[in-house]
């Protein structure tokens, strides 16, 4: 087995799960109360077995470490002044900027490979790292006809850019030092909304790595609002104490209008995605004003963001990657979305498959959103017969049944009948 490196935890969970946060179910740490961070990061409450949060930095060269950890004080100290410190009250105001009428479904287009059509719809979503040179930090395109050549969409749609991504694309993002002009040149495309990079928050880590990411996050959303963009900020949260901080600071802060989330990776596993759910849903009551949500993954929860938000909308990827790998959408009888192989000769074009898939996906979540009308079954047609009464073969037993009088037991007043015990 291949040793990680050293400056990076060695110390290794089996069960994950056992280290999400639920301060309903798990005490806090013993260790907890006494933590200079207590008030901003609100205890941890897991099943891991941990004194606190520092027993999750396992690296065995502490002087390497490379998260944002106190065991490592020369870095943890530039990490803080990176961000002006782990509270949000010293972040600057942000103007207000509108917010895009959004449709429920946006399809993302992520390049222009395989294909030589231009996709037709009036909404689409693109990658901030697929518009900027991260090497460079240069603007890939400088008009909206090279951004229309580039992604092969129309060169009038409406443009969502979703800072979603792998982490390394996204702390590329945070070491450009020009991320100012950057933003100013996406407002020059006319871009309807930008969503904020979505900065780790891992349950492995120390509280102050998750309290850093979400101090970036913040950050990033006040650079991208002070251009003049429309933009979503991003709630990433470990705990509950994480998303009722967010809640307290976006009731204060009336500029902020619409969130973002990403269902597509942890937040979205199975046991999971019920509880950041509940914790969004909160979120949104507490504000106490109209918010709008857009988000990656999840789509199957939907309906329950959409009872507290005034409008959701779901940046759909599967569409895309699945054509990529050759694959067809069908729905089933029930409205179900199925991917079925779809094999194209070497070199054929890949338009006609992926503006079918974004439709049949499409499809698919209006299906899934109409209430499904309850059909009373067939009634099964039964055999008649000459029996007394015109009875057919084989009645239904419960159907011959007056079910309250039998279920009286025993008769009031018995006569002739003796009450015995079953041997």
């Amino acid at each position: 087995m291949t040793e990680r490196p050293s400056h990076e935890p060695s110390r290794h969970f089996p069960h994950p799960q056992r280290l999400w946060d639920d301060a309903t179910r798990h005490a806090p740490s013993l260790g907890c109360p006494t933590c200079l961070e207590r008030d901003r990061c609100g205890g941890v409450h897991t099943d891991a077995g941990i004194l606190d949060c520092q027993d999750l930095c396992s690296c065995r060269d502490k002087n390497k470490c490379d998260m944002v950890c106190r065991f490592n004080p020369r870095q943890f100290v530039a990490r803080m002044r990176e961000v002006g410190g782990l509270g949000f009250e010293n972040v600057p105001r942000a103007p207000y900027n509108g917010i895009p009428e959004l449709p429920a479904i946006v399809p993302f287009v992520d390049h222009r490979y395989g294909r030589a059509a231009t996709l037709d719809e009036p909404i689409v979503s693109i990658s901030l790292y697929e518009l900027v040179n991260l090497a460079t930090g240069k603007p890939h395109v400088a008009s909206r006809a090279e951004l229309a050549a580039r992604f092969l969409i129309p060169e009038g749609a409406t443009i969502i850019i979703t800072g979603v991504d792998k982490d390394g694309p996204i702390e590329r993002w945070w070491e450009l030092k020009e991320r100012a002009t950057i933003l100013d040149a996406l407002k020059a495309l006319d871009v309807a909304l930008v969503t904020t990079p979505n900065y780790s928050v891992l349950t492995d880590v120390p509280r102050t790595d998750n309290l850093h990411a979400m101090k970036r996050i913040l950050l990033v959303w006040t650079e991208m609002a002070g251009a003049g963009l429309p933009a979503a900020l991003h709630v990433n949260g470990r705990t509950q104490h994480d998303y009722a901080r967010w809640a307290e600071f976006i009731a204060e802060r009336p500029e902020i209008e619409i969130l973002a989330f990403e269902f597509a990776t942890g937040g979205g596993r199975g046991g999971r995605i019920d509880w950041h759910v509940a914790q969004l849903c909160a979120l949104a009551d507490h504000v106490d004003r109209p918010l709008a949500l857009v988000i990656r993954g999840g789509g199957r929860k939907l309906s329950a963001l959409r009872s507290h938000f005034t409008r959701v909308s779901l940046i759909d990827t599967e569409a895309f990657s699945r054509t990529i790998r050759r694959r067809r959408a069908y729905l089933t009888e029930t409205g179900r979305l199925k991917w079925a192989k779809f094999p194209t000769p070497e070199g054929t074009p890949i338009d006609d498959l992926l503006a079918h898939n974004v439709a049949l996906v499409r499809a698919s979540y209006e299906t899934f959103a109409r209430p499904t009308l309850r059909l009373r079954p067939p009634m099964r047609r039964l055999r008649s017969t000459a029996y007394r009464d015109g009875e057919p073969i084989q009645p239904g037993l419960l159907r011959q049944l007056h079910l309250p009088g039998e279920a009286r037991g025993i008769p009031p007043e018995p006569q002739g009948v003796v009450a015995a015990a079953k041997s």
